[in-house]
Formats: structure tokens, sequence, C-alpha cells
């Protein structure tokens, strides 16, 4: 007999998640039926998508999102006992997995975590995972940069931010990353980006001008994780045939949609490019880019940072954390 323990989504966010929303379960599972397995979580994912997804799933559903799991009891051949396992099973500590039926919804299915090597099997939750392919995918195919451009990257310091801006280097471009503290920025030169603009020090009236300061030629790619005030002002200062990926739109998760200046001007003159993407597109592919960023680690080229929280019970803490800049790197809760 198994006893799993499950965050509820209890009612829809109002501006910041709060205790409110969420509520902590217990609930006995079943013995497991033919082709289904059972996996235990070792590490949880906290990631920015679960605030605006959670908006169509109905109250009382269990929290989504993505963990490295044992499994422990397995009825189905594919996924042995004693495997290491990524999965979109949500805010649970155990679950039943049915391949047929599915866990949360997500587009993706569960798979064998390949070798790390000496690396820690949290990466499975962050460069070596989804925020890894959501940097290589989204800034290789839609940004296509050359050596010699200019990419502007804003969350920079985030799991998806900080991959993208090494990966930029790692084609030669220019790198001028966007976050939230001088800790942060400093980090982001450790990891060789060329500038950092912290933007709660220059503010909305300043940034334009750090902008300019930081990239003097112009801005030819942008990989935008933020919106808002940054990206309206990233836009007037992109260069002719500017390409934007746009990953995701943090600034206006909690709170009212900023109001900037109409940008079809720039679009129009400068010929510019924008596509926003969700990572599953390349499901196909998705080792492709695992195989690529640990290769990159390997070599030294491609450094990685986790924010780890301890314990389940603070699953709720470690979301809100993450939402409002508490963590470096990728944010995950230790079980």
């Amino acid at each position: 007999m198994v006893v799993a323990k499950k965050w509820i989504y209890v009612k829809p966010f109002d501006g910041l998640p709060k205790d409110e929303n969420f509520r902590l379960e217990e609930e006995t599972l079943p013995e497991l039926a033919e082709n289904e397995f059972l996996a235990e979580a070792e590490f949880l994912s906290v990631d920015p998508y679960m605030r605006p997804y959670m908006a169509s799933y109905p109250a009382g559903s269990v929290m989504i999102g993505g963990q490295v799991a044992k499994v422990t009891a397995s009825r189905n051949a594919q996924f042995p006992v004693g495997a290491y396992v990524f999965g979109n099973f949500g805010w649970r500590t155990h679950t039943i997995v049915n391949l047929e039926r599915g866990t949360t919804g997500l587009d993706s299915k569960p798979y064998v975590l390949p070798s790390f090597g000496a690396h820690p099997r949290s990466l499975g939750l962050g460069v070596l995972g989804m925020p890894g392919n959501t940097a290589y995918f989204g800034l290789l195919e839609l940004c296509q940069p050359k050596a010699g451009e200019t990419v502007v990257v804003s969350g920079a310091a985030g799991a998806v931010g900080s991959v993208v801006g090494q990966i930029a280097k790692i084609k030669g471009c220019t790198v001028v990353g966007v976050a939230g503290s001088d800790d942060k920025c400093a980090w982001l030169r450790e990891l060789g980006f060329d500038a950092a603009i912290n933007y709660r020090t220059v503010g909305p009236d300043g940034f334009a001008a750090a902008l300019k300061q930081a990239a003097p030629n112009g801005v030819d790619c942008y990989f935008d994780n933020v919106g808002g005030y940054i990206s309206a002002a990233v836009l007037t200062q992109m260069n002719l045939y500017g390409r934007i990926s746009v990953c995701g739109t943090i600034s206006n998760y909690n709170e009212g949609r900023a109001q900037v200046a109409d940008p079809q001007r720039e679009f129009v003159f400068k010929q510019l490019r924008q596509e926003g993407f969700i990572v599953t597109r390349w499901a196909k592919r998705w080792m492709e880019g695992i195989e690529a960023n640990l290769r990159w680690i390997e070599e030294g080229k491609l450094s990685y940072q986790e924010t780890v929280t301890d314990g389940f019970g603070q699953m709720p803490q470690a979301f809100v954390s993450m939402l409002t800049g508490g963590n470096t790197g990728k944010a995950v809760v230790r079980v």
C-alpha cells in the first residue's frame, strides 16, 4: 500500500499565488495494472508556465509540472524498477503511470533519463530537460543567430535565459543579459555574457539608455522571456531583419498587462520577424537538444546553477519565490 501526497489547485490565482490557492492532500494508490508503473518523485520542477497554464484547469486539479522520479514498482518492461524517469506527473510524491491513460494532460510522454555522467539527475528538470531544450530550439531554430551578431536575453538569469545566452556565445555572438539583481548580473558575466543590465536598478525610464550602452551596434536577435516595457524598449533598438523568439511574458503573469507603444512600425520599417513557441513543437527531436547541451557541459562551454528547496511541503513557497525572481538558474524542489 502506497500513500501519495499531492498539492491541489484550490481556486484560480488572483495576482501572485497565495497559500489559499493550494491544499495538500493524501491518497492511497491502488495495485498496479498491466503495463503500469509506480514513480516516486525525487525532484520536482517549478516553472513560470505553471502560472498561466493553471487557468485552464478546474479547481480541484493536481498542480501540473514535471519531475524526476524513480521507478519503484513496474508492470511495464520499458520502465524497469530502479530506472529514473522524467514525467509530467504534477505536484505528487507518487504516481501510477499508465501511458495509454496519460497523467496530467501536458503534451509529452514520460521517458527514461539518459546518463548524465557525474552531473545530478535534477538537471533533467533544467539544462538537460525542458528548459534546456527551450533554450536550444527556441534560439537556434527561431532566432538563427550568426557569429558577430548581438543577442539580447531577458529573464537571463533563469533556467532558460542563462542557457540561451551561453549557446549564443558558443555560436560567436555578443550577448547582453537582462536580470533583476546585481548578484544575478555578476553571475551572467561569469557565464561569459558580454554585458548585463539590472532592470530594477535602471528602472523603466533608464532601461533604453542602458541597453544602448550595452549594445551600441543594435540588437539582431532577442530572446524574450518577460514581455512588458523591457521588450518594448528592445524592439526600438532592433536592427534590420532582426529576429525575436517569444518564450514567455512573466512580467504580466501576476499583474495587469503593461501598456506599451504600438510596435507595428518597428516590424514594418525594420522588417523584423517575431515568433512565439512552445517547446513541445520539437518533441520528436527532444534527445537532440539534451545531447547537445550535455556535450557542451562536458566540453566546459555550458555551465548551470540550481536553486534547490528541500521538502515536498515547500512546493507553493518555491513556486512563488521563482515567480518573484528568487531563483538563480533552475528552481527545483528536492523531495
